[in-house]
């Protein structure tokens, strides 16, 4: 009875053994497999430069709290640099923050799909009216007053999807950051007038994190 039990575990110990090497076996075929097909696609994440502002109205209140209203026109070049991969954009969220603080609402941007080597231009509004600032940044705001104009980060939040040939990949979330610093007052020697407001050249690229 104990030479049937102690062949029965052998046995199970011996299975148990096949499938963990057909295991590695597979796995190791499998990362093959996905480095073969990176070195071949070589992916890299699209580009994203703040070209311009045209600010129709920032200002700040001197009164405790300090207050910001905010109505800027951004324009967003984006490029797609992969030879073989497809970006959809199914979300995008654009915003303007102030040291780390949102300072607009959001604006949706429409779903698009951006192909091989493809370039897109996006020109959101972002809207801020009587946003009052945290007072730990109060001081830096009043800094800002003092040299003429905000440091402010334009930010996208978005969700991806990447295509290779007919296949698409799940979703992932991509966050891009704008930093540009924006004159206060309409100032005329950094500007051009449009109307009732000014466009400031600013060519900014932006970072991004996936």
């Amino acid at each position: 009875m104990a030479e049937k039990c102690s062949n029965h575990k052998y046995k199970w110990r011996k299975r148990l053994w096949r499938w963990f090497i057909w295991i590695l076996i597979i796995s190791f075929i499998l990362l093959v497999i996905i480095l073969i097909v990176f070195a071949i696609l070589q992916p890299k994440k699209p580009r994203f430069v703040l070209q311009d502002a045209t600010v129709f109205n920032l200002t700040v209140s001197a009164a405790t709290p300090n207050i910001i209203s905010t109505s800027i026109q951004v324009t967003i070049y984006s490029r797609n640099p992969n030879d073989k991969i497809g970006i959809y954009y199914d979300k995008m969220d654009v915003y303007a923050t102030y040291r780390h603080q949102q300072i607009t609402y959001f604006t949706a941007i429409p779903p698009v799909y951006q192909g091989h080597k493809d370039v897109n231009l996006w020109s959101p509004f972002v809207l801020g009216q009587n946003v009052p600032v945290a007072p730990f940044n109060g001081l830096a705001l009043s800094q800002d007053q003092t040299n003429g104009g905000i440091k402010m980060v334009f930010k996208i939040d978005s969700r991806v999807k990447w295509k290779v040939g007919s296949f698409v990949t799940g979703r992932y979330h991509l966050h891009v950051s704008c930093p540009a610093f924006i004159p206060l007052g309409n100032n005329q020697n950094t500007g051009i007038w449009i109307g009732n407001a000014v466009k400031y050249q600013i060519s900014q690229s932006c970072s991004l994190s996936i």
